[in-house]
């Protein structure tokens, strides 16, 4: 193998790929990084068996082949080498040199005979969306995600994908997020629980913009193509919450408009001394036309006022402010709906307007000790 390549590139694809590289493993041919040389491509792989990634990028190939980088070493190499040109070339045993500028640095590498084989997933049932709409269909939901090892399901995002809207839905047990986007080409109607790892990954190569990249879902895989960066990630299984009952196990007694970044601000301070206390309790007061946050500690209290429009009775009910303040950034709107059924049952946060059902976040609330 001899290759060119230019620094940036390589810099930038091992980046990518290396979120893949298995941690804590007793293979340590998982530790490295494939690299395939051919067509004028440089081809660079990486996998933990659960998540792998797969970057393309424009090179000279003056003679193809294959290896297996050790991953770490490579990407701190490398990305010290961002605004140079690149040689590498591979010897009969089987040792990777790379040369820029006047200097060169060698790397014993892997047999590329004991790497895993990139899954090939069938690319006929697949939905599109926006690269904006994925991102945020993610990164609006995966905040939620269980942390524990007590559920593993739970440990993982629901993607219910339908002919024209596809929904994520996570739930650590305590709150419950749910979050809608509109697909722009869909030929399936399916559920799967894709791993919070995998997800944040993806979360990462997507950018802002009204692209459209393809999600291809079967049995055990989802693969997400985008062009020339491809990601596989196997997914969990099991059975998720029956979220549906649980958002509509009750009646709201109780609705209030606010001004989300009032409520979020005010929640900020209010925590404060919550967080002291170790408990980040906040008690919500509800009444006629405001909303008073207490929270107290040995060191003193905080009381906050929030003018509301209040549709129903007053209430007094508690939570961890946290679960409110994660809720509250991942909404862009500036107006929310917030609705409460009791004390005792768990509240949901909605936009305004009912038509528009963009997401939907249940946060159980805390008992209070009188």
């Amino acid at each position: 193998m001899q290759v060119l390549c230019d620094g940036l590139d390589l810099s930038d694809a091992v980046l990518k790929v290396s979120k893949a590289i298995a941690s804590k493993t007793t293979n340590p041919i998982l530790e490295g990084i494939k690299l395939v040389a051919e067509d004028n491509e440089l081809t660079l792989l990486a996998t933990d068996l659960e998540l792998s990634i797969e970057k393309k990028i424009r090179a000279e190939v003056k003679e193809e082949g294959e290896t297996v980088v050790p991953g770490r070493f490579f990407s701190e190499f490398v990305k010290k080498l961002t605004n140079e040109k690149i040689e590498l070339s591979l010897n009969e045993k089987n040792g990777l040199k790379i040369k820029y500028v006047d200097s060169e640095g060698f790397i014993q590498c892997y047999t590329t005979e004991e790497y895993p084989s990139f899954k090939t997933l069938n690319t006929n049932d697949y939905f599109g969306i926006t690269k904006k709409d994925f991102k945020n269909l993610i990164n609006k939901a995966i905040f939620s995600v269980a942390i524990d090892d007590s559920r593993p399901i739970l440990k993982g995002c629901l993607l219910e994908i339908g002919k024209d809207i596809v929904k994520s839905v996570t739930s650590d047990g305590y709150r419950l997020s749910l979050v809608r986007e509109v697909v722009s080409f869909s030929n399936i109607e399916t559920s799967c629980i894709v791993p919070d790892k995998s997800l944040r990954e993806i979360s990462k190569l997507l950018d802002d913009s009204d692209e459209i990249v393809n999600v291809y879902v079967q049995k055990n895989f989802l693969m997400v193509d985008l062009k020339d960066t491809k990601v596989i990630t196997r997914l969990l299984e099991g059975d998720f919450l029956n979220y549906s009952q649980i958002i509509n196990s009750s009646s709201c007694d109780t609705v209030i408009t606010v001004n989300k970044s009032q409520l979020e601000d005010s929640l900020e301070r209010a925590s404060l001394l919550s967080k002291i206390g170790q408990n980040n309790l906040v008690k919500f007061d509800i009444k006629e036309d405001n909303l008073c946050l207490t929270s107290n500690s040995e060191i003193g209290n905080i009381k906050e006022k929030i003018n509301i429009v209040l549709e129903g009775k007053d209430l007094v009910i508690a939570f961890n402010a946290r679960y409110f303040l994660e809720a509250f950034r991942a909404v862009e709107n500036e107006f929310v709906k917030i609705n409460f059924s009791s004390p005792t049952n768990p509240c949901t946060i909605t936009p305004i307007d009912g038509d528009k059902e963009e997401f939907l976040y249940l946060i159980l609330p805390v008992r209070m000790i009188n």
